[in-house]
């Protein structure tokens, strides 16, 4: 186990995992239609929960530009993208890999507005 994983999965106050922080996540075993691989994940999960818990919401971040109402257009690192709002799953902050970076205030607005519409009735 590394350094940073330990750090995050022990809950160190050093590594604050903040809503909308960019990670790059091991997704990998999955099943079925779930994305896989390891890629960049939006965190959606309030940094309250963040803190306490050893697991965080993520929503998977792809290059597959096509549009569905339930995914967020993201730019990021240059590339333009995705955010499978559809795909939000709950893993252990092991699969945590690194941090890329932080959402834009647009993106989290966008994403902010797509759960509520899906998750909200």
């Amino acid at each position: 186990m590394s350094f940073l994983t330990r750090i995050i999965s022990n809950g160190d106050s050093t590594m604050m995992i903040q809503q909308y922080d960019i990670f790059l996540v091991n997704l990998d075993p999955t099943q079925g239609s779930k994305i896989k691989k390891t890629r960049p994940c939006i965190i959606v999960s309030p940094i309250v929960l963040n803190k306490h818990l050893r697991t965080v919401q993520i929503a998977p971040m792809t290059s597959n530009l096509n549009f569905y109402p339930w995914r967020a257009k993201i730019n990021f690192q240059k590339k333009n993208g995705m955010v499978a709002l559809d795909q939000l799953r709950t893993v252990d902050k092991t699969r945590l890999i690194k941090k890329l970076g932080k959402a834009s205030p647009t993106v989290r607005e966008s994403i902010k507005e797509i759960i509520q519409e899906m998750l909200v009735a």
